[in-house]
């Protein structure tokens, strides 16, 4: 899936346009640790892939800035489950 994915870091969110619809991830961050508060897709963008696509995107920057996360996201904690090799940024 090709995304167009930016992190506006004003609003404290990653975010992409979909048909006309935003689609985002809210999230805080402190030093060092990323804490993913919501994943929030449109009821008519539901069951296409866009959270996943949008999770791993998140997912991929938190490594890339050597950062830990906290998956407060129910989404992102059920992504996380599926996919060990994020297992080791997640802050115990």
């Amino acid at each position: 899936m090709d995304l167009n994915i930016t992190n506006n870091e004003a609003t404290h969110r990653f975010e992409t346009e979909v048909e006309g619809h935003t689609v985002h991830i809210e999230y805080k961050l402190k030093p060092g640790v990323m804490t993913v508060l919501h994943t929030i897709v449109p009821k008519e963008l539901e069951g296409r892939g866009i959270a996943g696509a949008m999770i791993k995107y998140v997912l991929d920057y938190i490594a890339e800035e050597n950062l830990q996360v906290v998956p407060l996201c129910p989404y992102m904690a059920s992504y996380l489950k599926k996919h060990p090799e994020y297992q080791y940024m997640i802050k115990p």
